[in-house]
């Protein structure tokens, strides 16, 4: 199954990376997956309540939660039976004075072992395995984040403002490469037990410019084959807009609920979401996180709302709404924080499910002794 799952990664890439150069509905999509195990047990709801170094994903505003000492949070993931994996990297440092942030983010999505079937055939018809070769398709995101706290007239009020400057890499094999840059805008608000959150990613719309490598013999395959011979082109990714709520309920002297809900606002056609029209669509996204002392947490979301066809109808014409649920939990050991979360790629109906790990460390610095 796994060896199927390849054979069809390879012209599915060629066709995503060969078309001419337009506003993509769904551009680097790898950047939507998310970041942190936390979050995504939560269902990816996090712009309003983020307060690690994840935020240089979710909401860089949240970043000044990250004060007196610099953070590291590492998370792995692999999907489709191993087939992809999915990683991230990210430190925040505090800078002095406590009101300012600066972070590193990296992020790789990568299928490797991609069989290269151009050469399968030879001239005479005849097929001929030992010319297949593998190569690597790789996505890679570099994201430089700031945030700065505000002054704001009450102390029980914070109000945080950030940025992202994006790098975009991507790689298929020798033949396809491509550059992106981008920027990203966001806000943080905080009141006691309520926050909020706002991020404008693409703001300024971030593009990909692709080049290839194609030699001559790989041409000569492409046009017997009459497949298209691909050219220099550019790809566009529109501006989205994320916007965030969350309260935080105290149940007892050790325990308390935070409940967050989020709206994906996109700009780039009608989509298959709950509000869905030419001028905009609307994805909501709902997370819960149980702590008890701040020590141990269990947390649940559900995101990706989509109208589908349902499987026992043999008329194909009923529709249900199907959704992405998530799980996880988390522990918290002095300043190591290890998350935990079980979540869906797909649907309830066509179950893809994946374990996903991530690592917080706070690097405290060691105290002299007198």
């Amino acid at each position: 199954m796994i060896k199927k799952v390849k054979l069809l990664i390879l012209p599915l890439i060629l066709m995503h990376v060969w078309v001419n150069a337009q506003f993509r509905k769904y551009s680097n999509e790898f950047l939507n997956i998310g970041a942190g195990a936390r979050g995504l047990s939560m269902g990816s709801a996090q712009v309003a309540s983020v307060a690690d170094g994840t935020a240089g994903y979710w909401n860089p505003a949240g970043l000044v939660n990250v004060k007196d000492q610099p953070q590291i949070n590492l998370m792995h993931a692999e999907y489709f039976a191993g087939i992809g994996k999915y990683d991230f990297g990210n430190i925040a440092i505090p800078l002095s004075g406590g009101k300012r942030t600066i972070g590193l983010s990296i992020l790789r999505f990568a299928v490797d072992d991609i069989p290269n079937t151009v050469f399968l055939v030879e001239p005479d018809g005849s097929i001929n395995f030992a010319n297949i070769t593998t190569f690597s398709s790789a996505d890679y995101a570099f994201l430089f984040s700031y945030a700065q706290e505000l002054k704001t007239k009450s102390p029980d009020k914070k109000l945080s403002l950030g940025f992202n400057a994006k790098v975009i890499h991507r790689k298929a094999g020798d033949f396809a490469t491509a550059w992106g840059f981008g920027f990203d805008a966001a806000l943080q608000y905080k009141n006691k037990r309520f926050q909020a959150g706002l991020v404008a990613r693409d703001v300024t719309t971030t593009f990909n410019a692709w080049s290839y490598s194609i030699n001559d013999k790989m041409r000569e395959v492409f046009y017997v084959t009459q497949n298209e011979i691909p050219v220099k082109s550019t790809e566009l990714t529109a501006p989205k807009l994320i916007a965030g709520a969350s309260y935080n309920f105290k149940l007892n002297k050790n325990m308390n609920l935070l409940a967050e809900a989020n709206l994906d606002f996109t700009f780039d056609g009608r989509r298959n979401t709950v509000i869905s029209s030419s001028a905009v669509s609307v994805d909501p996204k709902l997370g819960l996180e149980a702590g008890y002392k701040n020590v141990f947490f269990v947390r649940a979301g559900i995101n990706n709302f989509q109208r589908a066809l349902e499987d026992d109808d043999s008329t194909y014409t009923k529709k249900v709404w199907i959704f992405q649920p998530a799980l996880g939990a988390g522990f918290r050991l002095s300043n190591v924080m290890i998350d935990y979360a079980f979540t869906n790629l797909a649907n309830q109906s066509n179950p893809l499910y994946t374990h996903v790990f991530s690592l917080k460390l706070d690097l405290v610095k060691n105290k002299k002794k007198k």
